[in-house]
């Protein structure tokens, strides 16, 4: 699995990009974890709004910060597809 977070580094770019790792370490994905913060590659990618996640090249959620623990449950059901 890759997972990319797209955002400018603003505080909920960096809230995401920390709770991405941490979920994907503590659930024991196989997932490497890259944090984008380039705007050609954001934009590229047709992400007008972030944070934004981006799941094996599909954008999965753009524009907002969710809760650890919905993260986490998008992380894991993502993985299981």
């Amino acid at each position: 699995m890759e997972i990319k977070v797209l955002g400018s580094g603003c505080v909920k770019c960096r809230g995401l990009d920390h709770r991405v790792r941490k979920a994907v370490a503590e659930l024991s994905l196989n997932a490497r974890v890259e944090k984008v913060e380039d705007l050609t590659e954001i934009m590229y990618l047709g992400v007008m709004r972030t944070p934004a996640l981006v799941v094996d090249n599909k954008v999965v959620m753009s524009g907002q910060l969710p809760t650890y623990n919905k993260l986490k449950e998008l992380l894991l059901n993502l993985y299981k597809e």
